[in-house]
Formats: C-alpha cells, structure tokens, sequence
C-alpha cells in the first residue's frame, strides 16, 4: 500500500514517503503531509508487549508504507543499536510523582538522536530506487540537530551534510560537537545571526530555482535533516508509544488510560510527534507546549495570533532560542481538516506581515488537545536545584523548562511524562551554576569537570573526550553568505 503524501499549501503534485524524505521540503515551500494520518490505529495491547525495535518498525511501517518490511528492519537495526548506552534506547524514569522520558542515549546526547541515527539509513534506502543521484542535506540548528545530523550522515556514500548555526548563540560543547566533526562529506559554518535567520535561508536556499538547476546538472538535489522533513518527524513518534507502554508495564498506567506529555518546544518537531501519535490511537490526555523567555507559541496557543515581530531572547536554553516554529503548519494543516488555501493564507501573512490569526474554529481543534507554559531562565534554574536537591535527578535547562510547566499543572490523576531534550551535560556551566555554583572564567570542561564532583554523576563520554579533539571547522558566514557556502560545499564534498 502506498499512501501519498503533499504540500501543506497544495493538495497537487502528490509523491512517495520515499521521494518526500528525499525532498525534504515541498517545491511551494509548503511541509509535507500524508492524509493517511489516522486512518490506521496501532492496536495498543501489541504495543505493550513490544520492544523499542518493535514499535519503530510498526510506526515507521504504518506512516512511511513505500518503504518495504526488510528495509524499515534493516534502518531500525542500524539506528538504534550499539551506538545507544541505554538498551530500552529512551527509558522511563521517576521524576518524583511524574515520570521522565529520556532521550539523551544517544551517540550525542540529545533527543534529535532518535530520528537523525533514522533519517540517513531512511534516506539511503530511498535513494537506492532513485539512480545515481547524490544528496547534500543542508540544514539549520539551534544546538542539538547538527551534531546529530553530522553524526548520522558522515561516511554515507552519495550523500554530503552541511550544518549552518548561529554564531554565538550554542552552548560551548555543542559547538564543540560540531566544529570536530571529521569525514570527507561534512561541512559546518557559523552564521553572524539568530536561528531563525539560519532556517528562513535554508529555506530560501531549497526554493532557489536557478541554485537547484545548476546542481542538477551536476546530478545533486539537495535535501533537510530539520524537522520540516517527514523522515526527522516520524521516527519521532516511536517514543511516545513506547513510553506509554513502559508506564503500562510499570503499573503506572492501566492499558487505555489517557496520558499527558510536557515537551520543551522550539521549532514544534517534537510536541507534533506526540500529536501524530494521537491520532494513530495513543491514548493522550494533553500536550502541553513548554517554552522559554522566547514564548511565541504560548502567545499563539493563548490568543491564536502567531507573531514573530518581537524581541529575541538569548536564554540558557538555547536549542529552544526559536521564534519561526516551522512545524506548526502541519499543526495548522491537519487541526483545519486539510484546508490548504487556509495554511498557505496564513503562511504568506507570517512572510509578508510576520504574523497570523487562525480561525476561532481552527484554534478550537488545537486548544483539545494542546496546552502551554513558559519559564523564564530564573525559574529554569531554581528547577534544575530543586529538581537535583529534591529528586536527586540531574536535568538540562530545556528539560528543566518543561518541568517547571508541569509542576504549575494540577493533578488530574493520569500520569504525566516529562519529555528530556540532552545529557545536562551539553550545558556544564548553567547547570552547574543553577546548583549555586561560581562558574566565572572557567572552561566548558572545567564546568564539566565541577559538575561530576558536585554531583557524583558522569559525564558521558562522548561529551568528555571532545577536550582531546581538533577543531576542524572554522567557516562564519553572514545569512547573505549561506547560498555561496552551500554551492561550494557541494562541489568540494560532492564532486
């Protein structure tokens, strides 16, 4: 079976799940959506007797149905083996009366992990039925994506990876993650700039015509590990099902109870998996957007107007530093039974005006399902102390921006999963300050170094040996330059 998938901004020109992920981006600029979404429920009982491997290949099969059974085994088996430090891949921990979704097992620590050890076998086994085609991904971070991306796309034949991030605005190990990146198919640069100036020219950059004929006749396309591409988001949706199935197993949770989810939110991938995972039947009490100082999506979700005509916040939260949440069209396209001239309205009001209202009704879908928080750095900070002093859980300031929004939520007697987002290590230095810690004048390292004999916890060692790697990217461009850098990376990564 073969369920199509198009535009958020136009139900014509349908594709593959395959050429989608390909793709990465619609050629109208629009997400792409299959209206397949629902029509197939996982039957729950099965889930809980499944393993993580188990889960990954029947959301994978159920969402991307063009992908074969022998090839969704072989990704799920590649993506999520020994690379992995926690055999359940995301174990649910107590976190006092709530539970704690970890994400950080990965080969960098951080939740992208989940869908970017996928994305590239997923696009390898698409690529096979394409011809000789190469693929130079391209694709914007705010901390945690380029790493992840650099890792699973580096030594992947046919297939470069360039990573853009905003000068100055990623903590010290995260840039340390991805300027020591080695392989022969990676290129990183800094970007004088913010995220969303990253992202909104990653996006030009894919609907640059002239840029994508000059590549073609080089037989190049270029494609995204963002989450505005279907294979970033559907891997994604794994980990809720199999959260809910630890809760069952654990006897936190009876098979059919509702289940509420708090997710640390920036660019709207992670909290729309949950959504997804919805309507393929997980039982889901709420989803409740956490943001920080940069609270564009409390703003939406409160008034319904989206309005990025504000000031930018640097915070110690910085992957969640985000003021364009590009995933929320997918929100808007299916929470609007697929009224594509309604979304690609409400789009070209956010390019042109950068903002939009939705539709009373349309806000009425989303406010079932979604409620919001935020927390300001101070109250981030007071969370991870009391978080550690109370709870003897040690927590990253994204995770601990979700956890203060929970802990403001009555009870209603469901379990209630907090989402984590990184290894509190990627962020030494505001954790271990938020322990009450002086961190003036000392190293990343130093800071890490701090935090084990503080805490008696240890860094993971992914983190801890980047102090003995080169640095071996050193490129800074304007947003002006991002194009340039792209064309040439394809020529010296490409051929």
């Amino acid at each position: 079976m073969t369920s199509f998938y198009h535009s958020t901004r136009s139900s014509a020109d349908p594709v593959t799940s395959k050429q989608a992920i390909l793709a990465g981006i619609a050629p109208d600029g629009g997400l792409y959506v299959t209206d397949a979404l629902g029509g197939t429920t996982l039957a729950l009982e099965g889930v809980c007797d499944q393993t993580f491997h188990e889960t990954a290949r029947l959301v994978l099969g159920t969402l991307l149905p063009d992908f074969s059974a022998e090839e969704l085994a072989s990704c799920v088996e590649g993506a999520y083996g020994p690379q992995w430090d926690a055999a359940s891949v995301c174990p649910v921990t107590p976190l006092g009366d709530d539970w704690l979704l970890e994400l950080y097992h990965g080969p960098t620590c951080a939740f992208k992990d989940v869908a970017l050890q996928m994305l590239p076998r997923l696009m390898s086994a698409a690529r096979s039925g394409a011809g000789d085609r190469r693929v130079m991904i391209v694709t914007a971070t705010s901390g945690d994506t380029g790493k992840a991306a650099l890792e699973g796309f580096s030594g992947v034949a046919g297939t470069g990876v360039t990573v853009f991030y905003p000068e100055g605005k990623v903590s010290d190990v995260q840039r340390l993650q991805m300027v020591t990146q080695d392989g022969d198919n990676v290129a990183v640069c800094a970007v004088r700039g913010t995220f969303d100036d990253c992202q909104g020219e990653v996006k030009r950059i894919f609907a640059d015509r002239a840029l994508a004929e000059r590549l073609d006749g080089r037989g190049i396309v270029l494609s995204s590990a963002n989450s505005i591409n279907v294979g970033r988001l559907a891997p994604q949706v794994t980990y809720y099902f199999d959260s809910y199935a630890q809760l069952v197993r654990a006897g936190a949770a009876k098979l059919g109870d509702e289940v509420t989810f708090c997710v640390p939110t920036g660019n709207f991938g992670d909290v729309l998996a949950g959504y997804f995972a919805r309507r393929m039947g997980l039982p889901v009490r709420r989803l409740v957007v956490a943001s920080n100082a940069n609270d564009v999506l409390t703003d939406f979700l409160t008034t319904g107007t989206y309005d990025r005509r504000r000031e930018f916040h640097k915070t110690i939260s910085p992957s969640m530093d985000i003021l364009v949440s590009s995933n929320l069209e997918r929100l808007l396209y299916y929470a609007s039974d697929g009224d594509c001239e309604l979304v690609s309205s409400l789009m070209a009001d956010l390019a042109e005006k950068g903002a939009y209202t939705v539709p009373e009704r349309v806000m009425d879908e989303i406010r079932s399902v979604f409620s919001c928080g935020r927390a300001s750095d101070d109250e981030t900070r007071a969370t991870i102390r009391s978080t550690w002093d109370e709870l003897g859980v040690l927590i990253d300031p994204h995770t601990a921006v979700a956890k203060h929004v929970l802990d403001a939520l009555p009870a209603d007697g469901s379990a209630r999963v907090c989402l984590s987002t990184a290894s509190p290590y990627k962020f030494s230095a505001d954790v271990l300050a938020a322990l009450g810690e002086k961190v003036e004048g000392m190293s990343g390292f130093a800071c890490m170094d701090a935090l084990e004999r503080l805490t008696g916890t240890v860094a993971p060692s992914q983190l801890s040996r980047l102090r003995e790697r080169a640095e071996l990217h050193d490129d800074v461009c304007d947003r002006a330059g991002m194009g340039a850098f792209v064309e040439a990376a394809c020529e010296r990564v490409l051929g």
